[in-house]
Parts: C-alpha cells; sequence; structure tokens
C-alpha cells in the first residue's frame, strides 16, 4: 500500500527557495544545498548494511526503489529515492549532487505495545559538493503514541557508508477498561550537512504506515499492534483438514461467497456470541441428520458478519470429517489471536492445492 505522510516536492521546492534567498540576503559565498525526492532510477548501487542498522525482510527490496510501502500484519518496508543539488548561492549553478536511497522498515510485536521504526539513508553516488555530506535527525509520532527512544545522531555518507535513524514508539491506549484501541504514526525526520555549504538542506519527511495498537481482542488481556494489512487465513486440500477446504473453494467458486483469496469482498469478524450461535444455528439446525463421524460445517464462518444470520441468508453448509472441522475451527481460532483480528477486521481465506 502506499504512504504519503511525508514532504512532498512542492515543501520540498518551497524550502530550498526560502535558503537560497537566506544565503543571498547573508551575502554567503557558500552553496546552498536542496534535497528533493529522486526522479532518476539507480544505477546498480550495492546495499552496504551499516553495522547498528537492523537486517531487512528479504522481500523489503524485491519491487526496487519505487516510493511504496509494503506491508504484512507486523512489518513494512519501502525503499525510496532521493537526491541532493548544491547550488552556486549567486549563480543558481549545479556545483554538487548525491543520489541516495532512503529505506524504511517498521515492525511491531502481536503482544506489545510498542513498536520500532528504522531508516536507512543509503549514498548512490556523489559528485562536487555532495561528495563528503553528512546526515542526522529525528523521529516524531502522531496519534495515540509517544516516542520512547529516537536515534539519528550525525553520520558520514560514502559508498560504503550509510547513516541509520532508529526509533521506538510506545502506544498511549490504557489497558483498562477492555476494548480500547487507537493508530499511531511515526515519521523519520532528517537533513544533510556539508563544510563546504552555508547551512543544513532542508528537511525531509517520511512517515511509515500507521500502526493500529489495541487491548480489545477477544482471548488476551495483552495489548498488541499491527500494521493495516488485511490476513488471510490459508487451508490446504492436501493439508490437514481437506474435506474443509473442499467445503469452502466450493462455497466460494460455485455459490460465489466472500472471502476468496484474490478478491475485495472481504470476511468481517464477529464476536458477539449470541449472533455468532444464531449463524451457526441457522446454517446446521439441529434437525440436520449428522451421519456418523461428520458435523456441519457451514461457509462463510459463524464467527463473520457474513454468517448465516447475520449475512442475510447467503451460505453454504455440508457434512464434513468431524475432527477436521473441529480442528479446522481452532485453526481459525488462533488465526484471530495471532493476527489480532478485532470485532469487523476484514479477511480472506486462501484454499491452497
Amino acid at each position: 500500500m502506499s504512504i504519503t505522510a511525508k514532504t512532498t516536492a512542492a515543501q520540498a521546492r518551497a524550502a530550498c527557495d526560502a535558503q537560497l534567498k537566506a544565503a543571498r540576503d547573508a551575502s554567503s559565498s557558500k552553496p546552498v544545498a536542496c534535497v528533493t525526492w529522486g526522479t532518476t532510477k539507480p544505477t546498480a548501487a550495492e546495499r552496504r548494511a551499516a553495522i547498528s542498522a537492523w537486517p531487512t525482510p528479504r522481500w523489503c527490496e524485491d519491487h526496487g526503489a519505487n516510493n511504496t510501502w509494503y506491508v504484512n500484519r507486523f512489518q513494512a518496508c519501502g525503499v525510496f529515492k532521493g537526491d541532493v543539488t548544491v547550488h552556486d548561492v549567486r549563480t543558481g549553478r549545479v556545483t554538487g549532487k548525491m543520489h541516495y536511497l532512503a529505506v524504511g522498515y517498521s515492525y511491531s510485536k502481536r503482544d506489545i505495545k510498542a513498536w520500532a521504526y528504522q531508516v536507512e539513508l543509503v549514498q548512490v553516488s556523489a559528485s562536487g559538493d555532495g561528495v563528503g555530506s553528512s546526515a542526522n535527525g529525528k523521529g516524531t509520532c502522531a496519534g495515540k503514541c509517544k516516542v520512547t527512544e529516537s536515534k539519528f545522531p550525525t553520520q558520514a555518507m560514502s559508498n560504503n557508508k550509510e547513516s541509520v535513524g532508529q526509533f521506538f514508539f510506545d502506544t498511549t491506549i490504557k489497558t483498562t477498561p477492555k476494548g480500547q484501541k487507537g493508530e499511531g504514526q511515526g515519521t523519520a525526520h532528517w537533513r544533510f550537512t556539508n563544510p563546504k555549504w552555508a547551512a543544513p538542506t532542508n528537511e525531509m519527511t517520511l512517515g511509515q504506515p500507521p500502526v493500529r495498537c489495541d487491548n480489545a481482542l477477544p482471548g488476551t488481556s495483552k495489548i498488541g499492534c499491527v500494521m493495516p494489512y488485511i490476513p488471510e487465513m490459508v487451508y490446504a486440500k492436501r493439508g490437514e483438514y481437506p474435506e474443509l477446504a473442499k467445503h469452502i473453494e466450493y462455497a466460494q467458486n460455485t455459490k460465489h461467497l466472500p472471502g476468496k483469496h484474490g478478491t475485495t469482498k472481504y470476511l468481517t469478524r464477529l464476536t458477539n456470541k449470541d449472533k455468532i450461535r444464531q449463524n451457526r444455528n441457522k446454517a446446521c439446525p439441529s434437525s440436520r441428520p449428522r451421519p456418523a463421524g461428520k458435523q456441519c460445517d457451514e461457509y462463510p464462518f459463524a464467527s463473520t458478519w457474513q454468517g448465516a444470520s447475520t449475512g442475510g441468508g447467503n451460505f453454504s453448509w455440508r457434512m464434513i470429517n468431524a475432527t477436521q472441522n473441529e480442528e479446522g475451527g481452532k485453526a481459525l481460532g488462533r488465526f484471530y489471536l495471532y493476527n489480532r483480528i478485532l470485532e469487523k477486521d476484514r479477511f480472506l481465506v486462501w484454499i491452497k492445492p
């Protein structure tokens, strides 16, 4: 998903113009450097990880430097292009450049009330007055959060040395009463400096995807934090619950019921026990005969708002192996718990071969 909480091109240009004017007004003879998001495609630039940098997931760079965040339930990563351009304060002539990548990485956990955010600034190339630059910055957080640690000291940039900022945030939602939830969004801020320049560059910002923390999850009293990603429950036709998987596949493909992988016809969780019971009783009433060793399985799940009663009566039922039905239901419960699926949270069901 794309996150737009970052310095815009217009903001960067305006800040650069203001710095140039201030340098001229001060009769400075030193050049002025301006930083913007990049438009040039990086060549074969190698990532050389700083000793202190957290390793990013393997999938982080699968899409290249395309200025987009990619998110799963507990991690977010994206690679963003940036440019520093150094200008002669009197003539405006470009006297140096630096192309760099900003690698953003954030992670949370299902059972703690904090999350982390890192930005690595990786020099791709530098020339003229862009050579020998350093970077420093800070982290801030907006929404239901507070900064507990912000580390982004001045660090030199080169082709084998990068600048790293690391930030930790805590949610400010309360532990009681149960049912609390709220979003927070961390933002990294940075500037570049160089002894050749009249002043530091204008500030650049990159906001991470928003993080939702809650104490509203049935089955646990612990606060946990998740990313804005729609998770998928996976069953396999050659897995532990083949009869269950085949029924869901039939319900999705033949009866066109919601929740199918690759669609936006989501299922949404239902936590009200009375409504869940109503869904189950409508789809699988006690009057339905149960052959020996079989149980009645319903889809959409009774624990969703798309269930037989709350979903308006569009559903499927089938007698399947009783053990598979029971164990498959327990697996769904673990999926809810692990991914912190709250009331009305969306999810999908992926049936694999």
